[in-house]
């Protein structure tokens, strides 16, 4: 039985959130939502020139999720999204201004946008250089000049934001370390996704 209806996985960008996710729902038959970062037409722009514009890529985020929130609540199945509903505070409360984030928090509460809270978060970790490799590697226009400061700060962002969360289990994956695509540990991670984890766990096949 199923103990997980809703899985977010989250990380830093280039982690592989999307391609577990799509291999999550390819074996677990359950539904998908993704973040489609790449239809914010103001995200190029903040990624190019050191997020001046981080407000207007805040807010389109922002309206997306609500779009999103729709399809989470109405479906009756089990859904795995490529990323986390709270993450949008997070980077508002990265990039943002003082008075920018005052001005996102009024509209986000007039909005009345409340983030659901998973069953379960696999959250992805890797290094800074690993990273930026991967993304390198996948060499998408709108990641072209992403800058090392700024992995590292949505590295640090997560560390410590996972670190403290308490709400729903969180399963930690160091895909520097652990290959989730290779099928033995891949397995194994399903095994764990059906069964009732609590509190936070690192996902270690070798140790088992």
């Amino acid at each position: 039985m199923i103990k997980n209806k809703y899985i977010a996985i989250e990380g830093a960008i280039g982690v592989g959130k999307t391609t577990l996710a799509k291999n999550i729902s390819n074996t677990m038959k359950c539904q998908t939502l993704f973040e489609d970062f790449s239809d914010n037409p103001f995200l190029k722009n903040f990624y190019d020139n050191n997020q001046i514009n981080s407000f207007s890529t805040q807010l389109y985020f922002l309206l997306r999720r609500i779009d999103q929130l729709v399809l989470l609540n109405t479906s009756s199945d089990m859904l795995v999204s490529d990323f986390y509903f709270g993450k949008d505070e997070l980077f508002a409360k990265l990039n943002l201004s003082d008075i920018e984030y005052e001005m996102y928090t009024k509209i986000k509460s007039k909005l009345e946008f409340s983030p659901p809270i998973p069953d379960l978060i696999i959250y992805l970790q890797a290094s800074t250089d690993i990273l930026l490799n991967r993304i390198k590697k996948r060499d998408l226009i709108i990641e072209k000049n992403i800058k090392k400061k700024y992995i590292d700060s949505v590295n640090e962002l997560y560390m410590k934001h996972f670190h403290e969360y308490k709400q729903s289990p969180v399963l930690i994956i160091n895909t520097s370390n652990v290959n989730i695509n290779n099928t033995d540990d891949y397995n194994l991670l399903i095994e764990e996704i059906s069964s009732d984890i609590k509190g936070k766990k690192y996902f270690n096949p070798v140790s088992r």
